[in-house]
């Protein structure tokens, strides 16, 4: 299934009707992850019953050559081939797949996209940042406190970072919180495309030394002071008015690590809190460390040791700019985000009262 909709036989009413009536898909195609989530309704959200991802590096080069390269390329269609596969497998009547970084900044991005559609069946939607910020919201807003007016959110991607500002409040019914996308920016660096611009020619057997790493941590304050300022949220945070979610593996990374996991997982951290003080004194340690030494620690491996001192760069600098005392760790993303649009979606049009007339 590769469209927005499968026609029904007709409304039936219960648990038949809106968004039980269907199975959802979502695929959110990154930067560094080709990611995939097929799922139901359930009374409490949704209950996920397939799922699948690979760190495909669709953005290998771009920083630096502007295109996407056909490693990458063909890396990516094998992933979208098991993607296709699956939600064909599971009868999928509703769906929406997106693209992000990778392909708004490659210069033959269509062309890809074009290439997706014909191999694979997939239509794949390019959004901008101003929709990431939403989706990333719209997934996480069950983490955010209603007694808190404010927060920040930051999604560390593969091509880019994302912050967003966001007013909170309690809603009326009494049934968790409001919220409303203030502002966001999207800053031209995430962990794929800082990794290449400052250290992807570095030995792995050698840390990279505490001055690039420096260097890597300003720039993307550099970046974040304009957003700081236009909105004061430094004086916001020092009132206690700021609350700080952060939805990245760079963020689960070191939550994992926090918590001394030997094994990644997400029922532990999905939800979890970490200091600040924490979070600062975990990305100093590992900014000394080689790419061959983080590929040894529990949670990082082989598949992100080459970006978590990038990762751990943006991080610190987030947490520097914006001093807020605690980070609520959320292991979900835009997949979520779409899930949650498509089964609202499912309930307007099978509600009577939503319908226009023909």
């Amino acid at each position: 299934m590769t469209g927005d909709s499968t026609p029904q036989a007709g409304p039936k009413g219960g648990w038949h009707s809106g968004r039980f009536a269907h199975t959802f898909a979502a695929i959110d195609l990154g930067t560094n992850n080709c990611r995939l989530l097929v799922a139901r309704a359930s009374v409490s959200g949704f209950e996920v019953i397939d799922a699948y991802s690979r760190p495909v590096r669709l953005g290998e080069g771009i920083a630096l050559n502007g295109t996407l390269c056909g490693d990458a390329i063909d890396r990516t269609l094998g992933a979208l081939d098991v993607c296709a596969a699956k939600i064909g497998r599971h009868r999928v009547t509703r769906a929406r797949h997106i693209a992000t970084e990778a392909c708004r900044r490659a210069g033959n991005g269509e062309d890809f996209l074009a290439q997706v559609k014909a191999r694979t069946g997939l239509c794949l939607e390019v959004i901008r940042p101003q929709e990431e910020a939403r989706l990333a919201l719209a997934s996480c807003e069950n983490l955010l406190d209603p007694e808190i007016p404010h927060a920040l959110l930051i999604d560390i991607g593969g091509g880019s970072t994302e912050v967003s500002w966001i007013r909170i409040g309690a809603r009326r019914d009494g049934a968790g919180v409001s919220t409303e996308l203030l502002d966001m920016t999207s800053v031209p660096w995430g962990v794929v495309t800082l990794t290449e611009s400052c250290v992807s020619k570095h030995p792995r057997e050698t840390p990279v030394g505490r001055a690039l790493y420096d260097e890597m941590v300003e720039r993307i304050r550099a970046d974040l002071r304009p957003f700081c300022a236009r909105h004061s949220i430094g004086s916001a945070i020092a009132r206690g008015e700021v609350q700080m979610v952060g939805a990245s593996g760079t963020v689960t990374t070191v939550s994992a690590h926090h918590l001394g996991l030997k094994r990644y997982n997400r029922t532990m951290v999905d939800g979890s809190s970490i200091g600040r003080e924490h979070i600062l004194r975990i990305c100093d340690e590992l900014s000394v460390l080689s790419v061959d030494e983080l590929t040894a620690l529990p949670c990082i491996g082989d598949d992100r040791a080459d970006l978590a001192l990038a990762g751990g760069a943006i991080l610190e600098a987030v947490c520097r700019q914006w001093p807020a005392p605690m980070v609520r760790v959320a292991d979900r993303g835009l997949r979520e985000g779409v899930l949650m649009d498509l089964m609202r979606q499912a309930d307007r049009d099978a509600d009577p009262n939503c319908r226009r007339d023909g």
